[in-house]
């Protein structure tokens, strides 16, 4: 869910002594070329799956390394990451997040985009609303749900909108897609806009539709490691890792696009 900037009092409590876990000793130690430590990665909410089972194969590449996750909304990440949330890596589901991140001073090197996403419309099992297509959006009688436009999962369905000129009149705008997608799985919709990667990773609970007008608005998915990271040597060890073959087919599995 979306952390407001009044959870960054926690979010630095809960990840400082994981993301300093032994790093900086352990670097010191064995050389800054030594993968060690706890790695501290800020990602999308939409690359849950992905980020979790990739995180264990880095972890078994690198026996001795920790992968700690904080993933939500990137424009509640990059905020965090701005006002000095401790964090090794910023995986964002659009460059607008990781611009903000940039202009800040926080990001090193330049940010690389390892996948495009790009949405579905999400309905229950059995589509119970007999949802066709995006022009439903437009309709006041089905339930709908959609991402905060702030987000980039909103912002791609306020793109899209735009381009086929539909008005959508959703009944609860999210904070991340993950929480648009429960709303789905919970039947309290009859539909809504989430990643297509999304629609695969529920497997059965829900139904996806695809819609001609999502091709206007691909996401694109920059992944960078911090300026101030802890433990800088396993930040660029991670990044190069989802930058892999090992990586790339994890991604197509979940439906991602390479860019």
């Amino acid at each position: 869910m979306f952390r407001r900037l009044g959870a960054v009092a926690a979010v630095l409590a809960a990840t400082a002594g994981l993301a300093g876990c032994g790093s900086d000793d352990t670097s010191a130690e064995h050389g800054s070329d030594h993968v060690g430590g706890t790695v501290t990665v800020f990602a999308a909410a939409s690359l849950t799956e992905t980020f979790t089972k990739l995180g264990k194969d880095f972890e078994a590449a690198h026996p001795g390394v920790k992968v700690v996750y904080s993933f939500g909304a990137s424009s509640a990440l990059a905020e965090q990451i701005k006002q000095g949330a401790p964090a090794d890596v910023f995986a964002s589901a659009a460059p607008a997040n990781m611009q903000q991140v940039i202009d800040a001073g926080e990001v090193t090197g330049e940010p690389v985009t390892f996948v495009n996403n790009r949405l579905e419309i999400a309905v229950p099992k059995g589509n119970p609303g007999k949802i066709t297509g995006l022009a439903d959006f437009g309709r006041a009688e089905p339930k709908l749900a959609l991402c905060a436009e702030q987000v980039p999962c909103g912002a791609a369905a306020k793109k899209v909108f735009e381009t086929a000129g539909i008005t959508p009149q959703p009944d609860t705008r999210e904070q991340d897609v993950k929480a648009v997608l429960t709303k789905v799985t919970l039947g309290e919709v009859d539909a809504a806009l989430v990643y297509r990667t999304d629609v695969k990773a529920a497997g059965d609970k829900v139904e996806g539709i695809d819609f001609p007008e999502s091709t206007k608005a691909v996401n694109t998915y920059p992944i960078a490691p911090l300026a101030k990271a802890p433990n800088a040597a396993a930040a660029t060890a991670f990044v190069d890792f989802i930058k892999s073959d090992q990586a790339k087919k994890v991604f197509a599995d979940a439906g991602f696009e390479t860019p």
